[in-house]
């Protein structure tokens, strides 16, 4: 049987499998058709299995699509900021790599792998407030952040609200700090017509099953900057010196021909190591997928869009409830709709759970109140008490594509009727 036969009938049997929809409003899922699944099984019939053809075409494609000279596809967004800031950390960075003990400034309430890396390099996170209604970053603590430690700053963009941008970079540039964007939320986010991730020195993205693409499993770095590319590529694929593609030997033109470290001249060039690295690559299959997902993230993002508009009009008069906002100049690429209450969280979270709408809190809340942060060294500025209001009263509900006008309805009539039984429980 040929390829184009096989794939025929995969597309066919796509299309006409039974479909049982589960009930309810999840905040996020996978959005998916033949599309992905003849891509995917395409990928598999090479029998190729680790990073190949698709995953070369998915890092330049989305290279072009965040704007930046280079991207490297990683098996997660969490690996993603693991990379990002071992990178910084590299002796190829000379005297701007940071060193044990170097301080980063980055916010309390937020998703533990974007702070995690920091310390799991001997780094000092100084974790500093968010605003409310925003979410992100509180910019006018960053000079109180400072100290003559400090070298970088990593910031995501919460629930694809972008941080105010202008700010964080003026001051990285004023004290010469490297600046990391997590965009794991935030794909095809926007500040003054720019995207997020094309800002900061390095950025970060996640495609989970619940981003604005997914692989299933999957994430990618990208940059603008040669070094910072080569480090990253290297800390990814085991912290090799050679940047030969998998199953490709002598790119260099001088595989034999390398002294480094206190090897013998002429070393194999494909076992040099000039990092301690890790092996965080993708599979062929998961590129597959991400190459589809691609090709659908514009209306992915409208549809997002629409579904948080729609709730922001529906609820905006619900006093108990605190709208979000973002940034002048700001075009959010929401992940998700974020909301405060007035009052106590718990029976709005138990009348949402009781007609079966998802909810989540604002990840890890304020992290210096978490078990695996409590003990680790870090400097806090002020009390975080943004962070601590954010733990006890914010959550969010989906807006994901899959997620149709009548799902937003029933979601926005659910809360208006439960106003006054939240309001005085």
């Amino acid at each position: 049987m040929k390829r184009d036969e096989i794939l025929a009938g995969v597309r066919k049997y796509w299309q006409e499998r039974p479909v049982s929809h589960g009930a309810g409003f999840p905040v996020s899922g996978r959005v998916i058709d033949e599309e992905e699944i003849v891509s995917l099984v395409d990928a598999s019939l090479d029998g190729w299995l680790t990073a190949g053809r698709f995953t070369d075409q998915f890092e330049e494609k989305f290279a072009l699509r965040a704007d930046r000279k280079f991207a490297l596809a990683v098996n997660s967004g969490s690996s993603a900021n693991l990379l990002a800031i071992s990178a910084l950390c590299s002796p190829l960075l000379g005297e701007k790599a940071l060193k044990k003990g170097d301080e980063v400034i980055t916010v309390a309430a937020g998703f533990p792998t974007t702070v995690a890396p920091i310390c799991q390099n001997g780094l000092v996170p100084v974790f500093v407030d968010i605003e409310l209604d925003t979410y992100n970053v509180d910019v006018t603590q960053l000079e109180g952040a400072l100290s003559e430690r400090t070298g970088a700053l990593i910031f995501a963009h919460t629930l694809g609200n972008p941080f105010d941008v202008r700010a964080v970079c003026a001051f990285a540039k004023r004290h010469n700090l490297w600046l990391i964007e997590d965009c794991c939320d935030a794909l095809g986010a926007r500040v003054d017509g720019g995207l997020v991730g094309t800002f900061g020195d390095l950025a970060t993205y996640s495609f989970y099953p619940a981003h604005h693409i997914t692989m299933g499993e999957g994430g990618a770095v990208v940059t603008s900057q040669h070094k910072l590319k080569r480090i990253v590529e290297s800390l990814r694929d085991w912290g090799r010196d050679c940047w030969c593609n998998t199953g490709c030997d002598n790119t260099c033109e001088n595989r034999f021909g390398w002294q480094k470290g206190t090897l013998p001249f002429g070393y194999d060039h494909k076992y040099i190591y000039t990092h301690l690295g890790y092996n965080l690559k993708i599979t062929d299959m998961q590129a597959a997928l991400g190459c589809a997902q691609l090709e659908k993230l514009d209306g992915f993002i409208d549809k997002r869009r629409e579904n948080f508009a729609m709730l922001l009009d529906g609820l905006k008069e619900v006093d108990e409830l605190i709208m979000p906002k973002w940034i002048e100049g700001g075009k959010p690429s929401w992940f998700g709709f974020p909301m405060r209450t007035r009052g106590a969280r718990a029976p709005w979270i138990e009348l949402l759970h009781r007609h079966k709408i998802a909810t989540r809190l604002i990840f890890g809340g304020n992290l210096v109140r978490q078990p695996a942060f409590i003990d680790v060294e870090k400097r806090i500025v002020g009390d975080l008490a943004a962070s601590d209001e954010v733990m006890n009263r914010a959550f969010w509900i989906g807006v994901y594509p899959g997620l149709t006008e009548a799902d937003i309805s029933c979601m926005i009539n659910c809360l208006k009727q439960g106003i006054y039984q939240c309001a005085e429980s």
